[in-house]
């Protein structure tokens, strides 16, 4: 048996086990919170966000978070967030966040994915999966192997917090998400700082060249949303839109395009 086909015999074995372990010892819901594209003004998606069940804050759902629960919990992540998003109607596009260090094997794992979306009637090319750039990856190869696999069975996928995390743009020299989520501290008074705004208009260079788009997230002044959508940025979301609305899913004002 070679190496490749070894990590996939192991992959199985994980995904089989996972399948037979009791529920987690914990419960938990889901926020959602719209991302908007200023151009046409209109919600394109919504992200789903954990909570505790009576909309407490996600520290406290990841405080029971541990290495032997961790790809259970991601797992139950993505089947109840898409639960959720059916049972509130949503006809958007699903931002999902999935966990690189939480995936054996991207074809194997995603198969709860696939069957719950099959389940609830909610359609596979409406799902994005965002990879927060902010957790260290142990094998950056497997986020590779990760993300490729997800394209070629049709999905989305984005980096989130871009410009917080380990890799930076040298992450975009291995693997081509369709679009960046640029961090919030990136974002902070960028109407007021010219350090910041040089920064972007890289970013946006870069993405231009690569032809990725790019989104602003963690919008909370007008000013800020201004500059950003003066540099050519069409997608945003923040609370300056609207925040994360506990079970359902919130609309935004016209005024605040």
């Amino acid at each position: 048996m070679t190496d490749d086909q070894k990590a996939k015999h192991s992959s199985q074995i994980s995904c089989d086990r996972c399948k037979d372990l009791p529920p987690l010892p914990f419960t938990f819901s889901f926020a959602f919170q719209p991302i908007v594209r200023a151009s046409t003004r209109e919600i394109i998606s919504y992200e789903a966000l954990v909570r505790g069940i009576n909309g407490e804050p996600a520290g406290s759902i990841f405080q029971h978070v541990n290495e032997d629960n961790l790809y259970q919990f991601d797992q139950a992540c993505r089947v109840t967030a898409i639960k959720k998003a059916v049972e509130l109607g949503l006809d958007k596009q699903l931002n999902l966040n999935f966990t690189p260090n939480a995936v054996y094997q991207p074809e194997l794992c995603i198969r709860t994915t696939l069957e719950a979306a099959k389940k609830y009637g909610f359609p596979l090319e409406k799902i994005v999966f965002e990879v927060t750039e902010g957790e260290e990856v142990k094998d950056k190869q497997h986020l590779v192997n990760i993300i490729e696999a997800y394209k070629k069975m049709g999905f989305q996928t984005a980096i989130d917090d871009f410009g917080a995390g380990y890799s930076g743009l040298n992450l975009l020299a291995d693997y081509e998400p369709d679009i960046i989520k640029l961090d919030r501290e990136l974002i902070i008074n960028i109407h007021q700082h010219p350090r910041k705004q040089a920064i972007i208009k890289g970013i946006i260079l870069v993405c231009q060249e690569l032809s990725l788009e790019l989104l602003a997230e963690g919008i909370e002044l007008q000013e800020e949303y201004l500059w950003l959508k003066e540099q050519g940025i069409d997608l945003f979301q923040g609370y300056y839109f609207a925040r994360p609305g506990f079970e359902c899913l919130p609309e935004i004002p016209s005024e605040r395009y």
